[in-house]
């Protein structure tokens, strides 16, 4: 994250929560984010250095008026005159974090050698929401590398039962076993 991501984000997370909006507003920026990064060419014409910050404020104008809420557009207004506009995503995640702490969301990635089982999912995300009392958003990536059993990603830490993991456990412990 970088530092404008942290003070924008978190000003932008304080004013709608304020204002009772976190949802609403946290909803049109993931929007916004998959837009960018499907349009990235966006973002550099709204850091083009040829062009005016009025220009750039009025592309922003008039492209999202009356589609964004006012908050949202006037945010990335202010990222433009700022010159930081592609910042954006450092500071959704900013924002996505600050909503997930108020709202006891944990995000948990779990990594997998085979896609999980609509039940399988359903049952890791239960057994994760009785253990951290918290509302559980799980994804699943698929790495074959793993070879079999579950990784979990949350929170910064990383509970590893992979069996590429145990399997270089074992390595190293035959490694440093003296005979």
């Amino acid at each position: 994250m970088t530092e404008v991501g942290l003070n924008y984000g978190q000003a932008l997370y304080a004013l709608a929560k304020d204002e009772g909006l976190s949802e609403e507003i946290l909803a049109q920026l993931k929007v916004l984010q998959q837009s960018f990064s499907q349009e990235p060419d966006f973002l550099r014409l709204l850091s083009a250095p040829d062009l005016g910050k009025q220009e750039r404020c009025q592309i922003l104008e008039d492209c999202l008026r009356d589609k964004v809420h006012p908050y949202v557009l006037n945010f990335l207004k202010i990222l433009t005159e700022k010159g930081c506009v592609k910042a954006f995503d450092s500071c959704l995640k900013v924002y996505i974090a600050q909503y997930n702490q108020d709202n006891g969301i944990l995000p948990v990635l779990a990594v997998t050698a085979v896609a999980l089982t609509a039940d399988q999912q359903k049952r890791l995300q239960e057994k994760l929401q009785q253990v951290t009392k918290k509302t559980v958003q799980l994804q699943n990536r698929v790495e074959p590398g793993c070879l079999g059993g579950v990784r979990l990603d949350f929170d910064g830490k990383r509970v590893d039962g992979t069996v590429k993991n145990r399997l270089e456990a074992l390595r190293s412990q035959l490694n440093n076993t003296v005979l």
